[in-house]
Parts: C-alpha cells; structure tokens; sequence
C-alpha cells in the first residue's frame, strides 16, 4: 500500500510538472518579446516617491514617439541605446526642476523582475530586457511597466498587443487568476535561476 501511495504521489508530482511546461515556455517567450522601463526612486520618503512619479510621466512623455514606430523589441531596445544620453539628460532635467540635486542614471540592462500585477495584465517573473533609470541613490521602491508592446500610457491598445504577442503570451498576461499558482512556480523557478547566476 505504501508503494502505492508513492507512486500516485510521484505520478501526480510529474503530471504537474509537465502541465507546467507550456506555461513556462509562454512566459519565456514573453521575456524575449517585451521591453520593459524600470524607475527606482532615491528612497521611500514621500517626496521621493511623489519626485519618481513626476519623472516617470516627463520620461513617458519624452519617449511616447521614440517608441511609437518600433516594430520589434530589438528596434525599441535600439531606439533606447541611441538615445539614453537624451532620456538621461532629461531625467536629469527633470529633477532639478522640481527642486532637486540628484543624480539621473540611465541604461539598458537584462534584469531579474519578480511577477507584476498591472492593472488589466499581469506579467510572470524572469530575465527581460529594461530601460532602467535610477534617481539619486536608487534606494526606494520602484515603478516599472512596459515601453514595448506599447502598455506604459493610457492609449495603449489591445491590437498593440496583438501585433507583437502571440494569442498564448495574450492568455497568460490577461488572465490574472487563472494562472495566480503558475506565476508564482515561475517566479520561484526564477528566483532559484538567478541566485545561481550571480
């Protein structure tokens, strides 16, 4: 009986494993599909998180038409690269603007995002590519969203999506709860990977 039970067990344990498998390789599709911007502000204090906020929409508004007419994620990572010295320069700007002596450090990076909930959409955790712009000493919490398929501004559209994401990656990142206990196998799965890769 004992045997028995180790073997259902076993069973049932591999069984989830494979129903996994698709969904893991969705979400990796997804990481070489998107582009996503990263904010971190100096710290937690309520000015800087309100100063992240403010350089968050300047950036927006500054990149909406840099990005508008990339076709694919290499062509916005592009556009990025060719123009962060401007992105920075304007972040900078932005900053002392609003009355502040920061520094604006702009790059692109592949980095380790944990699931995010956003809205209408969530993204799974893992590796992707980011426009990641750190405010001051970059200690506070961040704020992120994606610049490629267009997701950061109100007049995104869903044929934005369609255009650039398959019919599967679609299902995954709008589906919050049906796929709430896979993201969070993904996301340990993830985590596990890049301890490793340190």
């Amino acid at each position: 009986m004992k045997l028995l039970s180790k073997a259902i067990l076993c069973s049932f344990f591999i069984s989830c494993l494979l129903s996994m498998t698709g969904f893991c390789g969705v979400c990796e599709n997804l990481q070489n599909d998107v582009f996503r911007l990263h904010i971190l502000a100096n710290s937690d204090t309520e000015q800087d998180q309100n100063l992240k906020l403010q350089v968050r929409d300047g950036i927006l508004a500054y990149t909406s038409e840099l990005f508008q007419n990339c076709r694919t994620r290499e062509e916005a990572i592009a556009a990025a690269e060719n123009h962060l010295k401007e992105i920075q320069l304007y972040g900078q700007t932005l900053v002392h603007e609003y009355g502040y002596n920061y520094t604006v450090d702009a790059y692109v990076t592949k980095m380790n995002f944990d699931t995010r909930i956003y809205d209408d959409f969530t993204l799974p955790a893992g590796t992707y590519d980011a426009l990641r712009i750190v405010i001051g000493q970059g200690k506070g919490h961040n704020w992120w969203c994606v610049l490629y398929p267009t997701l950061c501004v109100p007049s995104a559209q869903e044929n934005q999506l369609e255009n650039v994401l398959d019919q599967n990656e679609i299902d995954v990142i709008s589906q919050n709860s049906q796929y709430e206990i896979k993201f969070k196998v993904v996301e340990i799965f993830e985590n596990i990977c890049s301890f490793f890769h340190r």
